[in-house]
């Protein structure tokens, strides 16, 4: 968490970000006098506009964060509608969670839609909200997504300064084998053993195995991302209980550190999301355990529920990608390796350009995006370094792939770095080094049989300007002749195997 890197420091502005909307949302739910729960519902919403709306444009965004309610009034009627009424309310839930997964063919925005939904029935369950209090929970929501879009797109427009790079899509499919369509019956059927199993525990706190379950089929793809990820949740979910405890519990809902707490985990939210999920999860753990002392339940009975209910979500989830429709994860997952090469190949030929004098090549998109690739890579090889994996040989070789990897991204943003010094020259020779890098990544790429080529030689020593470029560039080359071993082991014994 705190060495990965953060390119423009786009994670840490985007958390402080996140804190002001949360803040603007709750304070102005405070400021037209509306209750408590109202107020954490638009704290909640606000949370969910920043933190899920990802499209590619900030046009994009705006349009997703205008369309919020469309997705999410209906179901927040229908949660309070429904409350009184326990098995329409649970095959309402349960049909939320089909369409809000399967939403997520549409790209960035169905998945932001489909988050929205899903997390406005969850949040009617945590707070017990009845239909007499749904005009202020409208009120709150629109006043939140105001709050959300306000910081977002008035007070600090990071998006319109640095446009964000796009989410790696999910891999392509057909059919039932289509990753939406399979996650959708998975999830449904995940959630539907979690709300049966998580009811018999608690008739009053069972959406939380729901929420875990659902929680874990985001930005997943295979059975073993999916399962790891369950595990991460746990842990998370367990620390942060025990941090509960020593904090939330000794505050008794004191609204001012309350308040101080929780804007810290919302940073610590979105901070943590992209390189641990167990420590995302730590801070939700904690702000829940805030939230519920500002209701005035909390005590440690309550905390304790929350990890039961928790495993019984985690072991819905594990079941459900074990039984329903599994898939094997070694294509996915050399699929992901390969867009990440394209992208180191893509990103060095911008840079090449630059030194060039080609005003409009710009690499520093390829390496954003180059870092959200190997974010992928890094959860599709997770089941094989998990320190629980069985497969040493194969875990060995993964962390090597993970390893030199990471070194191509570091070469990459460093040459990207000496791209953008106005002073930097272009020399010639920097051609040959170039080709080299393409010649590597052609034969990591092509079918198995492709073998690396051989490079040009040229002993020449290069003017001074240029070192710093050859420097990034010959480590590069390096790191992915060195990747040829892992990556082209035996068909018998392949890097990634089934989950």
């Amino acid at each position: 968490m705190f060495v990965a890197p953060d390119p423009g420091l786009m994670r840490l502005r985007n958390s402080l970000r996140a804190v002001v909307g949360v803040g603007l949302a709750v304070a102005a739910a405070q400021a037209v006098g509306l209750s408590l729960t109202a107020s954490i519902t638009g704290g909640l919403a606000a949370l969910l506009a920043l933190f899920t709306v990802l499209d590619a444009t900030v046009r994009a965004q705006r349009v997703t964060t205008a369309l919020l309610p469309v997705a999410g009034f209906p179901v927040l009627a229908a949660a309070t509608a429904l409350h009184g009424l326990p098995l329409a309310r649970d095959l309402s839930f349960l049909a939320v969670v089909f369409a809000g997964v399967y939403a997520r063919r549409w790209g960035p925005r169905g998945h932001a839609l489909g988050i929205f939904a899903f997390m406005n029935f969850f949040i009617t369950q945590f707070l017990h909200a009845v239909p007499a209090q749904l005009p202020e929970l409208f009120a709150a929501v629109g006043l939140a997504l105001l709050a959300a879009g306000a910081a977002r797109f008035v007070l600090w427009p990071i998006e319109r300064r640095t446009p964000p790079p796009a989410a790696p899509p999910g891999l392509p499919g057909t059919g039932l084998a289509r990753p939406t369509t399979r996650q959708a019956f998975q999830a449904t059927a995940a959630c539907a053993f979690a709300l049966g199993i998580g009811q018999v525990l608690s008739e009053d706190r069972w959406y939380w195995a729901v929420g875990t379950a659902w929680w874990i089929f985001v930005n997943t793809a295979s059975r073993g991302e999916t399962l790891v990820r369950g595990f991460r949740r746990v842990v998370g979910t367990v620390t942060g209980i025990a941090a509960g405890l020593l904090v939330a519990v000794p505050l008794h809902g004191a609204p001012t550190p309350t308040a101080a707490l929780v804007a810290v985990c919302v940073f610590g939210i979105f901070y943590t999301a992209a390189p641990s999920y167990s420590w995302m999860m730590f801070f939700v753990t904690v702000m829940a355990g805030l939230l519920y002392g500002l209701l005035g339940v909390l005590h440690p009975g309550l905390l304790l529920l929350r990890f039961q209910e928790t495993a019984i979500g985690a072991l819905g989830a594990a079941l459900a990608v074990v039984l329903v429709l599994p898939v094997t994860t070694h294509a996915a997952n050399d699929a992901w390796i390969q867009r990440a090469l394209h992208c180191v190949r893509a990103s060095t030929a911008a840079s090449l350009d630059r030194l060039a004098g080609h005003p409009s090549a710009d690499p520093a998109p390829h390496a954003a995006e180059l870092e959200l690739l190997l974010g992928r890579v890094r959860m599709a090889l997770a089941p094989l370094v998990h320190p629980l994996s069985p497969l040493r040989a194969r875990k060995a070789r993964a962390r090597q792939v993970l390893e030199l990897l990471d070194a191509c991204a570091r070469e990459v943003r460093g040459l990207v770095a000496v791209a953008a010094d106005p002073q930097a020259s272009h020399d010639a020779r920097l051609a040959a080094a170039c080709w080299r890098v393409e010649a590597a990544v052609e034969a990591l790429t092509a079918p198995q049989d492709g073998h690396l080529p051989a490079a040009p030689e040229n002993t020449s020593r290069p003017p001074a300007p240029a070192e710093p470029v050859l420097a990034h560039l010959h480590g590069l080359e390096h790191a992915l002749v060195a990747l040829h071993v892992p990556l082209r082991t035996h068909p018998r014994a392949p890097l990634v195997v089934s989950a």
